[in-house]
Formats: structure tokens, sequence, C-alpha cells
């Protein structure tokens, strides 16, 4: 009897209901889809009295029809006699360079921003995954991994973290393209988990903060200066919000009649709507600049359709001595304020730095954003900074 075939559809493929596991089209072939959400092709077929799988490639990279097509022409070869796995294996393999311009092809309109995808291509580049760039990807092992990783993985864990990472997702793609058989040579659970020290019995020192009960010296010295980097930290404390988030704000997300900043989601790293609450301290340094401003960012650098350079305030810090703390770490010196110092619930201090808390159920029945709450929690916080 023959075998169904073209069982799926485009609109079945895209839907969000789609479950984790194996989809069958018919005909050997299916779409494979990961907890994550990503997908891919497979072929499968029986040889040798057991059944064998290839990749075809990555959805959304590879669509139906093409995926289809593919599975026809294995089919055909397999009724000749031949074998998809030794025709993909004579195939020409890849360097790990051009797999991961494929890959990165192939995913960066997922991501948000530029700023994004140049740290993807940076990573993966010349800067630390030179000793394979040139190698086919079927032809790299665990020690080629650990030899980007172990000269890097104590005094710099967090980018190591996120190299480690990055090249288990190209050597993925590989696998899915049929470029590859076997582990992942960068998978860390299993794996290289049993060859690296954890990450928790590291350093965490990438973001160095300032003891909160020295935020107040600090910010009284702050004020005495007008540079817009000064002004732009001074928003930052206040808020608790991510540099990036501060130099990248416009006064069309400032609302000062009812003192509300609403970070669209596409400038949030949750990529949700973030509204923050702008205390008398912040309008303090927001309403005369709004009184002069000469472009639509608030802090704008030395052109005026250009905002201020992301270094600019570090460079202050360092000028002022105290370089060896970061911008980023006054988010930590807020927490640890909130946490020590007052009575504030605990997911409303978390919800002054937009992280998510709770689980996926509590977050579906928690429809405010607690406003009114984190109001009163930076209000504190700007009384206690600028006392």
């Amino acid at each position: 009897m023959a075998r169904t075939l073209n069982k799926l559809t485009d609109a079945r493929i895209k839907s969000a209901d789609l479950k984790a596991g194996r989809h069958s089209d018919g005909g050997g072939l299916y779409l494979n889809v990961k907890p994550g959400g990503s997908k891919s092709w497979l072929f499968m077929f029986h040889r040798d009295g057991k059944r064998r799988a290839v990749g075809i490639g990555p959805y959304p990279a590879m669509k139906l029809a093409a995926a289809r097509q593919r599975a026809a022409a294995f089919r055909q070869m397999i009724a000749e006699g031949g074998d998809p796995q030794e025709a993909l294996r004579q195939e020409k393999v890849p360097t790990f360079e051009e797999c991961t311009r494929q890959f990165l092809g192939s995913m960066e309109r997922q991501w948000r921003n530029d700023k994004h995808r140049a740290q993807w291509r940076s990573t993966l580049g010349e800067a630390y995954c030179s000793k394979i760039l040139n190698k086919p990807v079927d032809r790299i092992s665990t020690d080629d991994v650990l030899s980007i990783l172990n000269p890097i993985w104590n005094e710099k864990n967090e980018t190591a973290s996120r190299i480690r990472g990055r090249i288990e997702r190209v050597l993925d793609y590989a696998k899915a393209r049929g470029w590859r058989e076997g582990e992942n040579p960068a998978l860390w659970r299993g794996h290289l988990k049993s060859l690296l020290p954890p990450r928790q019995k590291l350093q965490r020192g990438h973001h160095p903060a300032m003891p909160y009960d020295s935020v107040p010296a600090f910010y009284t010295e702050l004020c005495s200066k007008q540079a817009m980097a000064a002004l732009s930290l001074r928003l930052v404390i206040l808020t608790a919000c991510r540099s990036g988030e501060a130099l990248g704000a416009t006064w069309n997300e400032m609302d000062l009649a009812n003192a509300v900043w609403t970070i669209p989601a596409e400038r949030t790293k949750a990529g949700r709507i973030h509204r923050v609450p702008l205390t008398d301290e912040v309008l303090v340094i927001l309403q005369p600049l709004h009184e002069l401003r000469r472009s639509d960012l608030v802090f704008p650098g030395n052109k005026s359709d250009r905002p201020l350079s992301g270094m600019s305030m570090a460079m202050l810090m360092r000028r002022m001595k105290l370089g060896h703390y970061t911008v980023h770490g006054f988010r930590s010196s807020f927490r640890d304020w909130a946490g020590d110092e007052t009575n504030h619930a605990r997911e409303v201090a978390e919800g002054a730095l937009a992280h998510v808390s709770g689980d996926a159920t509590e977050r579906a029945y928690r429809r405010s954003d607690a406003l009114a709450k984190r109001r009163l929690l930076l209000e504190d916080w700007a009384n206690f900074v600028s006392r």
C-alpha cells in the first residue's frame, strides 16, 4: 500500500501549539521539534535491518517544499540502491567558518538588534575561534573546543560560557544539515561539565558592584558634574535600568507629566515593555534636559542623531578613580539595598530590575506590573541615594 505523503501544512508547522517531537509528513520525512521550539527536518529510512536518520536542514531556513524535494530525492536514491547517509558524507563538508556564516544567515532575523548580531559574529570569529575556523565541521573534536575555552574559562567565564553555547549551536546546525554525526563536542551536560569547573565555583566578578552604603557619597560627587555622561549615570543609578536602555532613551518614551518612562519591548533584554516610574530626583535631571533638547534622544552624543557612547559612563567612573566598579553593578547595589534595608516585597524589587519572577502559572495570573509599588520602592531608593 502506498505511503501517504504531504501530511503537514505550512500553517501547522508555524503553529504555536506544535508539540516537541517528530511530526511525520509521510514518505520518511519528519519535522523534528525540540523542547525549546527550534525545528529541523529529518529523513528516516531502513537499511541493513536498521532504522537510520539523516538531517536535511533547519526550519525555516529550509521550507516545507524544499524539504519534500530532498526527501523525494532520497527515496529515489534508496530505490536505486543508494545510501542517503553516504551521499551526504560525500558532499563537501564546510569549514567551521563557512558553517557559522550559513547558521548566522538563517538565524539573524530572530535577533533583536545589530549589537546582538555583532556579538555572535565576533565571538565565533578570529577573536576566539581562530583555531577551528578552517577546520571541516565534521572533524571538530572535544580537544578543539577545549583549546578555545581553557585559556579564558577562569578569567572570562561569562564570555567563555557564551562562546561554548554558540559553538554548540553551530555544531547542532551542522548535524541537522548532515555534516556531522555523533555527540556534540561543545555539549555541557554530560560532557564538558566533567572537564571544566562549573561556573558557580568560579568568580562572578564580571559586574563588580559598588557596596550600596557607598553609593550616596558617590552620587553626591556625581551631582557636582554637569557632563552628559554624569547625568545619564545618575539616571541609571536612580532607576536601576540597564545602561543601554538609558543611552537609547528617547523623549517619546518619557511621559514627564505622569512621571513614567516606557521602554519598548525591542529595547529590553527580556523583549517585554518595561514601565519605569520616574521619581522627583529623576525629574530634576530630565526636565532641564527636555527644555534644552536638541535631539529626539534624551542623552545625545557629539552628533545629535547619535546616542552618547556606551563607554562614556565607564570612562567617567575611571576619571573619578572608581573604575574597579562597573555601571551595570549599580543594579546589584540597588538589589542588595532593597533586600537588606527595606521591607519591599522581593517580586517588587525584581520587577524594578525587569526580571521575570515566579513560574509560568504565577506570571499568567499576575496582570499588573505593580507600577505603584515599584514607584514607592524607587522613591525610597532615591531618598537613600540623595540623602
